[in-house]
């Protein structure tokens, strides 16, 4: 599955969304384990036990679980205000995925979208 998500904020803002353990809590699941690095462990609470296969700081992170395959996220400019989002996720054993995995992430995306989009409290 493949989708392209147009962020309306910079990569600065989006990279700690999908790289850390507060940001991919705050949209996507909990994380028990995060060792920031190519080669690292990442332990989501659903996905479960996995690794970190891509990882590039401030650009790609991409990380591999047994249960549901590799998930990455590819950041990219998109002018001086905003950024796009570049998602893959390739399921175990080249599975298809169940029909409802596309609308779940998308839900998950705008989800995002609005968390990064508001306004920072002072």
């Amino acid at each position: 599955m493949h989708l392209l998500i147009r962020l309306p904020v910079p990569m600065e803002t989006v990279w700690p969304a999908v790289s850390t353990p507060d940001g991919l809590a705050a949209w996507w699941a909990g994380a028990d384990l995060l060792e920031p690095r190519l080669g690292g462990a990442v332990v989501l609470r659903g996905p479960g036990e996995g690794r970190i296969t891509a990882w590039d700081v401030d650009r790609v992170a991409e990380y591999t679980f047994p249960a549901i395959g590799r998930v990455r996220f590819h950041l990219e400019r998109d002018g001086a205000t905003a950024s796009v989002l570049r998602f893959t996720h390739e399921f175990r054993g080249g599975e298809r995925p169940d029909s409802g995995a596309e609308p779940a992430w998308r839900a998950r995306f705008e989800h995002l979208i609005e968390l990064l989009a508001a306004p920072s409290p002072r």
